[in-house]
């Protein structure tokens, strides 16, 4: 527990507005922020230079839930294929699940399409504020808060996990993280300087990112260590405070992956909503995330000489799964609600990390992208 007079002035110095923390971070963001493919310069919005909300807002959504290094490659493709928000709009929503395929957590994709449609319909425009940017589908109040700061330089209080961690750290707040949220909020706010608070925004989530680490912290390297009170405890890594997790059930399957003697594979689409929606999926049992599916080949969608090919196993946000996975050849048309993808159009489908798994299982290397000079090219 850090020392009552060190506690006090901390918050003292967050109560009266002290802008101290504030303009050492930038300082340092100055000096040793990280160049994302998203970011404008720091600085920049003082010189007349504007990030491209539009580019703000996909990093933002890509990043929930998921790194850095994850996000890179699918914003550059992303930007590429759609470098504005009309562009995207006017994209056929399936192409837009196929190039978000393996970033996981699928309705973010489908609300990405949706805002951006809404947004090309009010003229290729986002909202400035945070409340305008709420209304938009798929934009929670951190995320609000990010664009708001980062594209339009609005005075937000932006508070991602990265954050909650420094703060925690920052005020030895002893409550736990999940009870702690709004109490963090509040000191934000509080920190937030009246100028370049996009960059106060970005310099917190970095601090967070690569000094204020939640493993061996490089608290000598910190440009707030002096106003850190958990580095007078001698041991930052017991923040932020968390309440034992529960374990996640396990929940199991099957699934079926069946291949033509061309080696194309059938493949069907799961329904718009709920987990994994609009996604492409290959033939599984009734599996959710409450309920197992049947694990036998006796369950398949339609008889064929089904041959046991592994098992997988797969983590989601609440549960985890374990299907048994079979293989078998078939001829003949695809069975209704199916259509066989070609060899060299397999890793440009919408499958989703779970289904590649399971293709991998039974045709290893299947998924797998083809280099151009080895791809097939259709008749």
């Amino acid at each position: 527990m850090a020392p009552l007079n060190q506690t006090r002035k901390a918050s003292q110095q967050a109560t009266s507005g002290d802008t101290g923390i504030a303009s050492r971070l930038l300082a340092w963001y100055d000096a040793h922020h990280r160049d994302l493919p998203w970011r404008v310069a720091p600085g920049a919005f003082a010189r007349g230079v504007r990030a491209d909300p539009y580019r703000v807002w996909m990093s933002e959504v890509m990043l929930q839930q998921t790194t850095v290094e994850a996000v890179k490659a699918y914003f550059r493709n992303f930007v590429e294929k759609w470098p504005t928000v009309e562009a995207l709009a006017a994209a056929p929503a399936e192409d837009v699940m196929k190039a978000w395929a393996g970033l996981g957590y699928y309705s973010r994709a489908r609300n990405l399409k949706a805002c951006a449609d809404l947004v090309a319909l009010r003229g290729g425009r986002f909202p400035d504020t945070e409340a305008g940017l709420r209304e938009l589908p798929g934009i929670g109040a951190y995320t609000a808060a990010a664009i708001a700061a980062i594209a339009f330089d609005r005075p937000a209080a932006v508070v991602d996990g990265n954050v909650e961690r420094v703060m925690t750290r920052l005020y030895s707040i002893e409550t736990p993280l999940s009870e702690a949220k709004p109490e963090i909020r509040a000191l934000v706010e509080k920190q937030v300087p009246r100028t370049r608070p996009g960059d106060f925004a970005q310099a917190m989530m970095d601090l967070g990112a690569t000094i204020c680490t939640p493993k061996r912290p490089r608290c000598m390297l910190c440009p707030v260590r002096e106003d850190c009170s958990a580095i007078l405890t001698g041991d930052p890594e017991r923040f932020p405070v968390r309440l034992p997790k529960d374990d996640k059930p396990l929940r199991k399957g099957a699934a079926f992956v069946a291949e033509r003697d061309d080696g194309a594979i059938l493949l069907g689409k799961r329904p718009a909503k709920g987990l994994l929606g609009g996604m492409t999926e290959v033939p599984t049992t009734g599996w959710t995330a409450r309920v197992d599916g049947a694990t036998t080949a006796d369950a398949a969608p339609f008889p064929a000489d089904w041959r046991r090919a592994g098992q997988i196993a797969h983590v989601f946000t609440h549960f985890a799964l374990e299907l048994d996975i079979f293989h078998a050849h078939i001829k003949g048309d695809a069975p209704a609600g199916h259509f066989w993808s070609l060899a060299h159009e397999i890793s440009g489908e919408a499958l989703p990390t779970v289904m590649k798994k399971a293709i991998e299982a039974a045709i290893p290397g299947a998924t797998k992208k083809p280099s151009s000079h080895s791809a097939k090219r259709p008749a």
